[in-house]
């Protein structure tokens, strides 16, 4: 048997409660594929969009309704042995990618500011504008759990704000294109173990700024990193404080909130309080 078909495997069997349940949760959950859509698998190199590809291989294959998918490369100008890497992997993993050429490398290698936050940015609308030419109408990316609360986290911490990480978008720029994270329940330490377990090698980023750690899995920015290292240590203390992180963005209390915005209008608790029932008193004694 194909060696591609054992991985296939280890996800729905050796893998089946960390990876295959919680992929499928989170497609269920947040109604993530409907029938009939086309997606667009983005897939970086990384083990994170391999495994999404693959995951959505298995969900077309055995799933419950009919759905197209194209498996999306963007070559940002990877040196050639980060290039190769990515098409060795999808050989043998039997992915049919489709790759694009891009220069966002050479873009971004002259901005002193936020190079990564751009380079992001120029990948979304290359990878949107491509998909959308192939007749898609979402693009799915490999974000996992990890990425959602060490995105709240970051907000909290660095931008004075609790701002999340959906598990699906409409695009403000691509007219009838959503984005979707199908991985969003899945945890990283578990992807990294299914990448071990089938001894799979992946790249990073691979940008000038990173390939000096082309294969790994401590990729990202300064500041991700802290956070997975606080996470790290909030696991330690107590194993149930990362999905209260992530359950806190189901569950905001805005009875509890001093301030909130919505479609980008700002809005106080004051603006409510006078009109409270003053026979109300629930809370009140909450001190």
């Amino acid at each position: 048997m194909e060696n591609y078909k054992d991985v296939e495997r280890s996800i729905i069997k050796r893998f089946r409660k960390e990876i295959w349940r919680k992929f499928i949760t989170a497609i269920n959950d947040y109604q993530l594929i409907q029938e009939g859509d086309k997606i667009a698998v983005c897939i970086s190199g990384g083990k994170d969009s391999m495994l999404l590809a693959k995951c959505m291989q298995e969900l077309q294959r055995h799933g419950k309704f009919k759905f197209e998918v194209e498996y999306l490369v963007m070559d940002p100008g990877y040196n050639p042995y980060n290039r190769q890497v990515i098409l060795d992997n999808a050989e043998f993993l039997n992915i049919p990618i489709k790759m694009f050429e891009s220069d966002i490398f050479d873009i971004v290698a002259t901005v002193d500011e936020s190079p990564c936050y751009l380079c992001a940015r120029m990948r979304r609308g290359y990878l949107y504008k491509n998909a959308q030419a192939l007749g898609c109408n979402k693009i799915a990316l490999g974000h996992h759990f990890d990425d959602v609360i060490e995105t709240t986290l970051m907000s909290m911490l660095y931008s004075g704000q609790v701002k999340g990480m959906m598990p699906k978008l409409h695009s403000t720029n691509y007219q009838g294109m959503d984005l979707i994270r199908p991985l969003y329940m899945v945890k990283e330490a578990d992807i990294i173990a299914w990448k071990k377990y089938n001894n799979l090698q992946f790249i990073q980023c691979a940008c000038r700024f990173t390939e000096n750690c082309v294969l790994g899995d401590n990729g990202g920015g300064s500041k991700r990193v802290e956070m997975k290292e606080l996470i790290k240590k909030f696991r330690q203390t107590n194993s149930i404080i990362d999905m209260n992180i992530f359950r806190s963005m189901h569950n905001v209390n805005l009875d509890t909130v001093i301030g909130y915005q919505k479609k980008n209008k700002m809005y106080s608790f004051l603006e409510e309080y006078d009109q409270v029932n003053e026979n109300d008193c629930s809370g009140a004694d909450d001190m």
